[in-house]
């Protein structure tokens, strides 16, 4: 059963967010992104303003913060959430390895398995929208040139509209509660074939050139201006993928709306169709 309600939607014009956003309204919920600067202003440093973004809000779409007390925010946050009246959390969370071994792992699901709320956290692979909405994998498109520290290995990429189906479908519908949605693409692609695909559905000249740890970080710095924090992450992350840890699908999407996920050559054909790629 759907019920018609208002929605909080944090981090509503991102990737996922703001698919989010546009769903519920189609299906004619009452949408309130929060945001630093929209409507609703909402700052995960400043608790002042959760309360407001919280009035009348019968369900939420939450965003790790990236705080470094990311967890402590979350947790407050749920809990007021919960105490206003807020039924329904669903969290965009990620696969268990972007902490470091010995922490806990992602405190920000336990803050809001924990919070009284009927729960649901999305463990989305990496987005194929990445390579068309990210500044600097789509920068690597456009340059011809995709270079990653990640050998010959193959991610199931998620497509984004999937996330945002389950999304809208567990803030919106029974039968989600308490559910941990792992979200893949029916595949393992290659990163050879990330390449080859774009390459066919728009005519550009574009090849994966796989390098070392050290070479990514000389080319990401030197030429894309990239923080070393940052490229250590995607060196570790590009390690993973590299051994395909994380190759193998999961069947969240079918789970949770009862078909199968889009592949990833369906989102190339549709993303060279607009432009994006061709600068």
């Amino acid at each position: 059963m759907t019920t018609k309600q208002q929605v909080l939607v944090l981090g509503g014009t991102g990737k996922t967010g703001r698919r989010v956003v546009a769903r519920l309204a189609e299906r004619g919920h009452e949408v309130r992104v929060g945001s630093r600067k929209g409507p609703a202003p909402f700052d995960w440093n400043d608790a002042n303003t959760w309360e407001r973004a919280l009035e009348g809000v019968g369900a939420a779409y939450l965003v790790d913060s990236q705080l470094a007390d990311a967890a402590a925010s979350m947790r407050s946050f749920a809990e007021l959430a919960v105490s206003r009246g807020v039924r329904r959390l669903v969290l965009l969370s990620a696969r268990d390895w972007v902490v470091p071994d010995g922490e806990e792992k992602l405190p920000c699901e336990r803050a809001v398995r924990e919070s009284g709320a009927e729960w649901t956290v999305l463990k989305p692979a990496w987005f194929a929208q990445n390579f068309s909405e990210d500044p600097f994998f789509r920068a690597q498109v456009l340059a011809g040139d995709v270079v990653m520290s990640a050998g010959e290995g193959s991610e199931p990429f998620v497509d984004a509209d999937d996330i945002a189906d389950v999304a809208v479908a567990a803030l919106t519908q029974d039968g989600h509660a308490g559910r941990s949605y792992a979200l893949t693409g029916p595949r393992p692609v290659p990163l050879r074939e990330v390449a080859e695909g774009i390459a066919r559905a728009t005519g550009r000249s574009l090849v994966y050139r796989p390098v070392s740890p050290e070479d990514f970080a000389t080319y990401a710095a030197e030429r894309h201006g990239l923080s070393g924090d940052h490229v250590d992450l995607l060196n570790t992350l590009y390690g993973w993928i590299g051994d395909d840890l994380f190759a193998e699908p999961a069947d969240g999407v079918r789970q949770a709306l009862g078909r199968a996920p889009r592949d990833f050559s369906a989102y190339v054909t549709s993303t060279a169709g607009t432009g994006v790629w061709h600068g």
